[in-house]
């Protein structure tokens, strides 16, 4: 089985309205390409920063969400919403909403590892000062198969993909903003080494870097197949990345190196 993936990789704004424009053009440009999943990048609809996430903060009823559900429905795509500030009885959560073809909400990922760092001379940053943390992983049913969501932070806690390729997950995508020191640190070896640790493709899609804003993205959206390679990869400027998912492929590499079944047999 195949199927084409995009990852919109764009700038927000401190308008949630230009941003919105900026997400609707970029689906419709990835489904006229042929994508039939779309993924947009954390926090499109909103200034990353702890300073604007309860203003910004829109529940299910939301504009964004409305936007994106409607997208999805006309432009026929599955699209894996990135993510944007949730508030639900009080709380903000950092959230990715997950939609059909049809535009049916079909789930959602609320981060459950909230980014708190410290890093001397690098970056700081605490989520947990603003937002909540979600506790549910999240998979959902296409006729692609199984798709599994995470955002971010999470990708550091290799037990939640594992468990999300052994409930079916052939494809995980993560919405993620890695910045300027743990991005050209970390981010394609962590990338591949989740691709590689579950035979499976990995796909992280982030927004564009813009120096004019408080806070500056690595970039760097990538698509990575079971064998740790990278199908599609961009800078860190605005574009959108495509690569085939070949589940074919998917299980040929599993034959070869059956990694898969020890992990199944939940040994330890």
């Amino acid at each position: 089985m195949k199927f084409k993936l995009a990852l919109c990789q764009m700038k927000g704004s401190v308008k949630k309205s230009e941003c919105q424009k900026s997400a609707v053009a970029a689906i419709r440009e990835a489904a006229a390409a042929g994508a039939q999943v779309v993924s947009l990048p954390e926090i499109w609809n909103c200034p990353y920063s702890n300073s604007y996430f309860r203003d910004y903060a829109e529940d299910g009823n939301g504009e964004s969400v409305l936007m994106m559900s409607e997208s999805a429905r006309e432009n026929k795509i599955w699209l894996i919403g990135g993510s944007i500030p949730e508030i639900s009885d009080g709380n903000i959560y950092n959230t990715s909403y997950i939609f059909s073809p049809e535009g049916k909400l079909v789930g959602k990922h609320r981060k459950i590892h909230l980014f708190d760092v410290n890093i001397p001379g690098g970056i700081q940053f605490f989520e947990s000062n603003t937002l909540s943390a979600g506790s549910e992983k999240t998979v959902f049913d296409t006729e692609f198969g199984k798709i599994g969501v995470a955002i971010c932070f999470d990708v550091r806690f290799p037990d939640l993909f594992s468990s999300m390729t052994n409930d079916g997950a052939r494809l995980i995508v993560l919405p993620a903003a890695f910045n300027m020191t743990t991005g050209p640190a970390h981010w394609d070896i962590i990338m591949r080494a989740r691709a590689l640790d579950n035979q499976i493709y990995f796909a992280a899609c982030a927004p564009a870097r813009d120096l004019a804003s408080s806070y500056h993205s690595y970039g760097h959206s990538c698509i990575i197949n079971p064998w740790g390679e990278f199908c599609a990869k961009a800078d860190s400027r605005e574009c959108i990345i495509y690569s085939e998912i070949d589940y074919d492929y998917l299980e040929e590499i599993r034959t070869q190196i059956p990694t898969h079944i020890q992990r199944n047999t939940n040994r330890f």
